[in-house]
Formats: C-alpha cells, sequence, structure tokens
C-alpha cells in the first residue's frame, strides 16, 4: 500500500503541475461547476456513488421521515429519495450555483444555503436522517460540523455519509473538473474514517454499516473510454471511496 501510495504522488506530479491546476473553495468552484455537473456521463466517482448510497438506503426507513442531504448539490439524489415518500426532504449547500440547477429540476423543492457548518438557526431534533454525499472532505474542522448534525437529529436517527476515501486524499488524490479556464481542484481535507465514527459515538451513533471501495476488474471500462489503461493496472486495487451508515437508538 505504501509503494502504491508512493505512486500515486509521483504521477499527479508529474501528470498535473501545479501551474496547470488553480485550487478553489468549494464556493467558488462548485459555483462554477454547477452548470455541468449533471452532465458527466461516465464517471467513475459519480457512478461509484450512486451505486454505494443505493446500498446503504436499503436498511433505512425513508418513509414519513424528515431528512436532510447536507452537500445536495444539483439534487443527484433527489428522485430516488423523493420516490418513498418523505414526510420532508431539505437540501443544504454552500454552492448557490448547484442550488438554483436543483430547483430547476424540483421547483417545490425546500432549499437552504448554509455560510458555515453549525446550523444554529435550525432546532434541534428537527430531522430523522442526514444523508450526505461525497461532501465531508470539503468541511476543514468536521468536529464541530458532526456535533452540529447530531445536534439536529432526533434520538432516533440515522447518518449516512459516502465520499473521496481519505487514503486516496492523504496521498495526493484530487478532486478536479475543466472549466473554460483550465482544470480546477476543489479544496479538500483528509478526515479518516476511525475519527468520524469516534466523534459520532460521543452523540450516541454506532457504525452499523460500512463499504469501501476499491478500483477492480468491474471498473476497467472507465479506463478503457479514457484511453488510460496504464492509470488503471498502476491503481488497481486502490480505494477510492466509502460509504457509512451511523445510527442512533
Amino acid at each position: 500500500m505504501m509503494a502504491m501510495i508512493a505512486t500515486l504522488k509521483k504521477y499527479i506530479k508529474q501528470t498535473f503541475l501545479p501551474s496547470q491546476i488553480k485550487e478553489k473553495n468549494p464556493v467558488e468552484a462548485y459555483d462554477i461547476w454547477a452548470k455541468n455537473y449533471d452532465a458527466q456521463p461516465g464517471n467513475l466517482m459519480l457512478d461509484v456513488d450512486e451505486t454505494t448510497l443505493n446500498k446503504l438506503l436499503k436498511n433505512v426507513s425513508i418513509t414519513g421521515k424528515k431528512i436532510a442531504d447536507i452537500g445536495c448539490g444539483t439534487g443527484r439524489h433527489w428522485e430516488k429519495i423523493l420516490a418513498k415518500n418523505p414526510a420532508d426532504l431539505v437540501g443544504f449547500d454552500v454552492s448557490e450555483g448547484m442550488l438554483t440547477q436543483l430547483k430547476e429540476k424540483f421547483p417545490q423543492a425546500n432549499v437552504k444555503r448554509i455560510t458555515d457548518d453549525l446550523f444554529s438557526d435550525i432546532p434541534s431534533k428537527s430531522y430523522d436522517l442526514i444523508i450526505s454525499t461525497l461532501t465531508l472532505a470539503h468541511i476543514k474542522d468536521i468536529v464541530p460540523a458532526l456535533n452540529a448534525w447530531a445536534s439536529i437529529l432526533k434520538n432516533k436517527s440515522d447518518i449516512i455519509l459516502t465520499d473521496f476515501h481519505p487514503k486516496t486524499l492523504g496521498s495526493g488524490g484530487k478532486r478536479t473538473f475543466m472549466s473554460e479556464s483550465g482544470l480546477i481542484s476543489v479544496q479538500n481535507f483528509v478526515h479518516y474514517i476511525e475519527a468520524i465514527r469516534s466523534i459520532l459515538a460521543k452523540h450516541g451513533f454506532s457504525l452499523i454499516a460500512q463499504e469501501e471501495i476499491y478500483i477492480d476488474e468491474t471498473f476497467k471500462h472507465y479506463y478503457e473510454n479514457k484511453n488510460a489503461l496504464k492509470v488503471y493496472e498502476t491503481y488497481k486495487g486502490f480505494p477510492i471511496l466509502y460509504g457509512l451508515h451511523f445510527k442512533r437508538q
């Protein structure tokens, strides 16, 4: 694993020179990305995230529940969530551009643009379930953030998280997209799964399901379609995404 991480760092340095990548904070980056975010056929991370979330949601009751989608973006998962008849679904995001795209797809959507991670204007024990996908690593300090998430959840509640695997981010992996001005990297911070688990345990949450997705033969066609089989061979077996389901009884 250490050799693979070293190879990944070397690949990133050789492939993307610092001058070629513009790093932006999540607000600015996603405002730029918003208009094209949903038009990404064959995006490995989005497809893996979709599959992982679907698997985790199978063990969660949604009907009649109040749900907070933190980092909702364009509402990629809303169609399947709304199909399960929640009592309420509220989307929270830092990007006005992403929320605008969500509202175009779901005109009646209840969305809130947030400027911090503390949810101080939300009454405690408001929600039954938090769903947060591909978001947590954008938050610099997850201790107050997760404390706030726990606060707005009811005594019996669930949290479902997915995100880029910390081993990938920790080894120099980047969340990037191509814009009119060039390649943009969205600012990320490394938060290991054990740290997330420890913080939420203090609020009575137990980890009841964990998914860690590794690059294997089932993903080979993504690299073939991008003429990147050398990259595939280099990183086969490397973790790319995790999914977690926490429950508070």
